[in-house]
């Protein structure tokens, strides 16, 4: 038919947009407001179409559920503001320092823990890359090991509960999020355990890379670092356990339970005499710009799907992929190779809401669970964000580590990781059973 051609054309624009470094929000609601001109000059759109635009951006903001992104934003930064998490990574760099590469395994297990705290990538990477690399550099870890695990344990924020990202995609898929949270539980573990596994090989058969600290360094008594143990590591650990076993329980809501640990961080900011004004402050401004961010991106990516549907796209996109060769397997294929492409050039958050909602109505059609395409989706992005030379946890600890360390270092050291998050996906794909135990 005539002007089929033009939904099409619009993905590919906004697109092209988008690789050029406009924001986001802007080329998305930019190029919906240029195609429904056109569309209306080519008898394609009616503009009446555009009179949904205000009631979808009042459902945008009062959704329920996105209120849990900055209530968990805000845990997360309120825990690295007021050094509640270098004191984490301290004290378990204690725990497994007279260990062959137990500063590997505490980067893991902290890593673990922030993103069960944080669920953002950034924020772990940073943290971990100020107050670890410098430590395991002056202890005579390799570098390519030390900046691997690092990145790698950062990014656990894109898959452990309660993870924005899966709050995101949740919302995008029409799905719970406490399902989601379920789903993506053994996943995100496992992977921490397979990054646990690999520094522990690496130990065992080369432990010139990861050697013990000696008994020297670690100047502090048993009993005191019990102490310090059941001080620093136990708060934390219970606030998380307390928010997930909310959600998990049906206690509470995402968003109830992100109100929680936003308070829980607080109280445990001042139960450390670290609650000041400066860590409040800066904690705030940080939640307030992500979470405007990913509200703009919203309201964007709306207009967007608004006007592509209004040009048939949906109908264009859901045809091309039901008709794929292999039927489901080229589905599975065709989504984890674009979402992986993409995380090379755009955030998650952009991929969340440009990409998912195209691919979610064609996996329903052949008959694909959605939680555990949630799930697959969200560890395929943990894999975009090590990839060289465009992964953002690369850019990350760039931005923090110290000169010594070489761009050409961060990049061979995340290779190892790549193919371990590789593999996971790899499990998921294969035994989904991995995603779907508690359904």
């Amino acid at each position: 038919m005539e002007g089929d051609w033009l939904a099409p054309l619009m993905f590919v624009g906004a697109l092209i947009l988008i690789f050029t470094g406009y924001p986001v929000a802007l080329a998305l609601g930019g190029t919906a407001l240029v195609f429904a001109f056109v569309g209306v000059e080519m008898g394609m759109f009616d503009w009446h179409l555009l009179l949904a635009m205000p009631d979808r951006t009042f459902g945008i903001m009062s959704n329920f559920v996105l209120l849990a992104v900055p209530f968990f934003i805000f845990m997360g930064t309120m825990l690295e503001k007021s050094r509640l998490a270098e004191d984490l990574l301290t004290t378990v760099g204690q725990v497994f320092g007279p260990v062959r590469g137990g500063l590997a395994f505490a980067v893991v297990f902290v890593g673990a823990l922030l993103a069960a705290a944080t669920g953002v990538v950034g924020a772990s990477v940073v943290a971990m890359g100020l107050i670890s690399l410098p430590v395991m550099l002056r202890y005579g870890y390799d570098k390519e090991l030390s900046v691997g695990v690092i990145t790698a344990s950062g990014t656990l924020g894109q898959i452990i509960p309660p993870s924005v990202v899966l709050i995101v995609l949740a919302d995008q898929m029409g799905i719970s999020v406490g399902d989601l949270f379920m789903g993506a539980l053994v996943p995100g573990i496992a992977l921490a355990g397979l990054y646990a596994l690999y520094a522990g090989g690496v130990a065992f058969f080369q432990p010139h890379k990861a050697p013990a600290l000696p008994a020297e360094t670690l100047d502090i008594e048993r009993r005191e670092l019990v102490k310090r143990v059941f001080f620093v590591l136990l708060p934390p650990l219970f606030l998380i356990l307390l928010v997930l076993g909310s959600i998990f329980s049906g206690l509470a809501t995402p968003t109830e339970a992100g109100a929680l640990g936003a308070l829980g961080a607080i109280g445990l900011a001042a139960a450390n005499r670290r609650l000041s004004w400066k860590a409040l402050k800066e904690t705030m401004d940080n939640t307030t710009k992500l979470t405007a961010m990913v509200l703009f991106l919203l309201i964007g990516s709306t207009a967007f799907a608004l006007v592509f549907r209004g040009l048939n796209g949906d109908l264009w996109i859901e045809d091309l992929l039901t008709n794929l060769p292999g039927g489901v397997i080229g589905l599975l294929i065709v989504a984890n190779l674009a979402v992986f492409i993409l995380g090379f050039f755009i955030d998650f958050f952009e991929i969340a809401f440009i990409v998912i909602p195209l691919l979610v109505p064609a996996a329903s059609l052949l008959g694909v669970d959605l939680v555990w395409f949630g799930v697959m989706l969200g560890m395929n992005l943990q894999m975009s964000f090590l990839t060289p030379p465009f992964g953002f946890a690369l850019f990350y600890l760039r931005g923090v580590a110290p000169p010594e360390i070489k761009t050409s270092e961060i990049y061979r050291g995340a290779i190892p990781f790549i193919v371990i998050q590789a593999i996971g996906l790899l499990l998921i794909i294969l035994w989904p059973e991995l995603v779907t135990w508690s359904l």
